[in-house]
């Protein structure tokens, strides 16, 4: 499978973007997809996953009630609703996919597939 993320740039502390990363390929196998991001001199870090089937979605701490992820079924594209944004959001963002049944929604091991990331930059 194939994922192009984008809807990146450079926002205001407090505002807000959505990013979106369109799947091609495989998807219809997908047990899930997630958001993960890695900011200058940090590990990635786990922010987002929505089951493809369910719906059901997990948050890292951090972004819990100002993130929110949804999918699209038909389009095969997820997003990320981002709002609040902080200046220790400033990251690039990587939306990932796994086919792996019994799957950890937080750890990037269980996730087969990435995308480029998308660059975000918030502004104090």
């Amino acid at each position: 499978v194939q994922l192009q993320a984008s809807g990146g740039g450079l926002v205001q502390a407090g505002g807000s973007l959505r990013l979106s990363c369109a799947a091609s390929g495989r998807t219809f196998s997908a047990y899930g997809m997630g958001w993960f991001r890695q900011a200058p001199g940090k590990e990635r870090e786990f922010v987002a996953a929505i089951s493809w089937s369910s719906g059901s979605t997990y948050y890292a701490d951090s972004v819990k009630g100002r993130f929110t992820i949804s999918r699209d079924n038909a389009k095969n594209t997820v997003y990320l609703q981002m709002n609040s944004l902080k200046p220790d959001d400033t990251a690039v963002y990587y939306c990932a996919a796994t086919f792996t049944r019994a799957w950890a929604p937080s750890r990037a091991y269980y996730y087969n597939s990435w995308g480029q990331g998308t660059l975000v930059t918030v502004s104090s």
